[in-house]
């Protein structure tokens, strides 16, 4: 009896130490301190001067797009009078363009020729280089101009695809989801200023949902691990319809919240290719192949190329070969069409797939949460997310045909308004009216050539080499853009045999001495350490510094620190004066949006933008977000350019129609497309039609009470009585 009495006292302290531990675990891993990407200071902070202003930082400039062309003619002229050894760079590189000896690095093959200019090819061009190897990449039209720039602009794991690997007992969707969320917390670091964590809402219609979704997101927390920032969460009904007050509240029992990132995604591709640039690659966008060349033994040797602008400007195109030991296919949807360069007996691979996409008023959802419905009425997923102070919704997935700009079609717009529908308020309108601009992304799917049942899709990306030696990288999303490079690269240096090695002169990107960017640039792989251009000086209070310094406004501040990051003291410094008291610095190219004139020759001097569209869709984000005012502000953007580029009227012209004809793929109304410049200028174009003008209350005079909130009919006075002659 007495041996048992403390048996009985010692086993409930042994239960409550260990529910105190497991709870005291669960409570510190939800609750702990945690580094949010972008949340540090500065890595490189303004300096001051004694009397404390600013000065503002002195960055490297890549070399021009003239350059780069010459460094691709020379590459055919192979010259064996002298070797340089490898990762040699002159005094010019350190402040930031890789010049070769022009007798002798230059007149050398590439080691690598990338074709594409979009996520996958600009990711590769900077893997490679930061590996110390020798690379071109070119793009027939501007870089992101094809899928990379019509994404959900979300850098996601995939829950959807963690549901499918659970029901479905599937490994491989499994290892993509936990490669995406590694490549997340990537992402977040290396460009902070362009992405960021965006909780994203998962309502519950059915009380027996909210513990398969609760699991659905731990699951998914889980899973990020360390790579994860927040924790999910469970919001009551009223919770959820605070945070996201547009919901429809009598079909919403509660709700779950998750995180994901979100990001800029043609901004992120212009800064990896310019980042490729400053480590040395030469990048080249509006340059077509024209044909590939094979040596003696049926070896792929080089492509010939010739300049697409040249052709823009009245000028014939003349075409010259670049030679490479290896060439890399990563042009997404038109994959098969290089590849039947090589060999035209080749299976196509690409599947392609449409998204549309439809930009809406920022109110119509909270400028930081976004929404998903896991369950359209079809059984699709569609997102609901906050997006440059406008609000995207999409997106369909359907079987297309390939096409350079393809157009949304009406009966997707429709159906995704119409969904939209289902899970908003009812008091809230959804109008056809209101969609500001829309778009159709091809997602290249792919098959695996090898594979016994060619017509099955590989859920992640492909990488296969053809019999000649060209390298095709195809397939997967957004988010493993960095993971598919430098697999294509590991792939390419055995199979090219290239020879790696580190860099000794790192160009100064923080354009600083003092900061070292902390990648050690060893000829591994070190992506995943490389910040891109702009990353560097960037903090959430740099905007301020733009303002006290150049006297901006504080949205046009924090729009140019979240696009170019600490290239906004550049940006800013090539803006004009205003002339007025204040904003003494920035006129805006839009009165409805942030975008200002020295981005536009921020993008001809430092970007390579050739085109409007380039500025319009690519650099700024205009064209996406409101495709009536691009065509507005596309006179302005015009003239900049032209005064940049030294265009002719003729050009002008060109710009012109092709701008619009673009216009036209991003959602612009049927009535607009044949609109001159004379027209936006005079302020015909901005005319509404009768659709439209049937969308709000025009030209009411200004009134206490609307007609419909009157107590009293027409005409009569309520200061007299309503039995008075006067109101008979």
């Amino acid at each position: 009896m007495t041996a048992r009495q403390p048996r009985r006292l010692l086993r409930p302290l042994i239960y409550a130490a260990a529910t105190a531990t497991i709870g005291g675990s669960v409570l510190y891993y939800s609750y702990r301190p945690r580094n949010i990407p972008g949340s540090d200071p500065a890595a490189v902070p303004p300096k001051f001067g004694s009397d404390g202003t600013i000065a503002p930082p002195r960055f490297p400039k890549v070399r021009s797009r003239a350059e780069q062309i010459a460094d691709l003619k020379r590459s055919a002229a192979i010259s064996h009078t002298s070797e340089v050894t490898n990762g040699h760079f002159s005094s010019l590189f350190r402040s930031g363009g890789k010049t070769y000896n022009q007798e002798t690095e230059g007149d050398k093959p590439y080691d690598l020729l990338i074709i594409g200019g979009g996520a996958t090819g600009s990711g590769i061009a900077l893997d490679a280089a930061t590996r110390g190897l020798r690379v071109a990449c070119i793009e027939r039209d501007d870089f992101s101009s094809g899928t990379s720039s019509k994404s959900t602009k979300l850098v996601h794991g995939g829950v959807r695809y963690l549901e499918k690997a659970v029901w479905e007992l599937d490994y491989n969707q499994y290892k993509l989801v936990k490669e995406a969320l590694r490549e997340r917390k990537y992402f977040l670091d290396t460009a902070p200023h362009l992405s960021s964590w965006l909780p994203i809402m998962l309502p519950i219609q059915k009380w027996w949902q909210a513990p398969y979704f609760w699991m659905g997101t731990k699951a998914y927390d889980f899973l990020a691990g360390s790579e994860g920032i927040e924790s999910s969460y469970f919001l009551t009904k009223s919770k959820a319809l605070e945070a996201f007050p547009m919901l429809k509240r009598n079909n919403v029992v509660g709700a779950l919240v998750y995180y994901d990132g979100a990001h800029n995604d043609s901004r992120m591709n212009v800064s990896i290719a310019m980042t490729a640039a400053l480590y040395g690659a030469t990048v080249v966008n509006h340059m077509e192949i024209v044909g590939l060349e094979k040596d003696a033994t049926g070896r792929l040797c080089g492509a010939r190329v010739k300049d697409l602008v040249q052709e823009k400007n009245g000028k014939r195109a003349e075409e010259f070969t670049i030679k490479a030991k290896g060439i890399i296919n990563a042009t997404g949807p038109f994959t098969d069409s290089i590849r039947k360069m090589d060999d035209q007996t080749v299976d196509e691979i690409v599947a392609p797939s449409s998204g549309v996409h439809v930009i809406l008023p920022g109110y119509y959802s909270p400028a930081k949460m976004g929404l998903i419905d896991p369950k359209t009425s079809d059984g699709r997923v569609i997102f609901f997310l906050p997006w440059q102070g406008n609000t995207i919704a999409g997106t369909t997935d359907a079987p297309t045909e390939i096409s350079q700009n393809p157009i949304a079609g009406e009966e997707e717009i429709n159906w995704i308004l119409s969904e939209i529908r289902g899970y908003l308020a009812p008091d809230i309108n959804v109008r056809r009216g209101d969609v500001l601009a829309a778009w159709s992304g091809i997602r290249p799917l792919v098959r695996d050539p090898k594979a016994k049942n060619t017509e099955s899709l590989v859920r992640n990306h492909l990488i296969t080499i053809s019999d000649s030696g060209l390298l095709t990288c195809a397939g997967g999303k957004w988010t493993t853009y960095r993971q598919m490079a430098e697999e294509a690269v590991d792939e390419a240096i055995p199979q090219y045999g290239l020879r790696t090695g580190p860099i000794m002169h790192v160009p100064h990107i923080s354009g600083t001495e003092m900061v070292d960017d902390a990648a050690p640039l060893d000829g591994t792989c070190q992506t995943h350490q490389v910040r891109l251009i702009g990353a560097h000086g960037y903090s959430k209070t740099l905007f301020i510094n733009l303002i006290q310094h150049f006297g901006v406004e504080t949205d046009v501040a924090k729009h140019l620190t979240e696009s170019y990051g600490d290239r906004a003291w550049t940006v800013a410094a090539l803006s004009a004066p205003t002339e007025k008291r204040f904003p003494v610095r920035g006129i805006r190219i839009s009165p409805l949006y942030p975008f200002i004139d020295g981005e536009v020759r921020y993008a001809v001097r430092h970007e390579y933008a050739q085109t409007a569209v380039d500025v319009l869709a690519r650099r700024t984000r205009l064209a996406f977000l409101n495709a009536q005012a691009a065509l507005e502000a596309l006179p302005t953007v015009i003239d900049l350019m032209a005064e940049e580029l030294k265009w002719d009227s003729k050009r002008k012209n060109l710009e012109w129609r092709e701008s619009v004809q673009f216009l036209a793929s991003m959602g612009l109304a049927k009535s607009k497309l044949n609109v001159t410049r004379k027209d936006v200028e005079s302020g015909k174009a901005a005319e509404y039609d009768e659709h439209e003008r049937k969308l709000y209350s025009r030209h009411d005079r200004p009134a206490d009470t609307i007609e419909s909130d009157s107590k009293f009919e027409s005409g009569e006075n309520p200061m007299i009585g309503k039995d008075s002659p006067a109101n008979k």
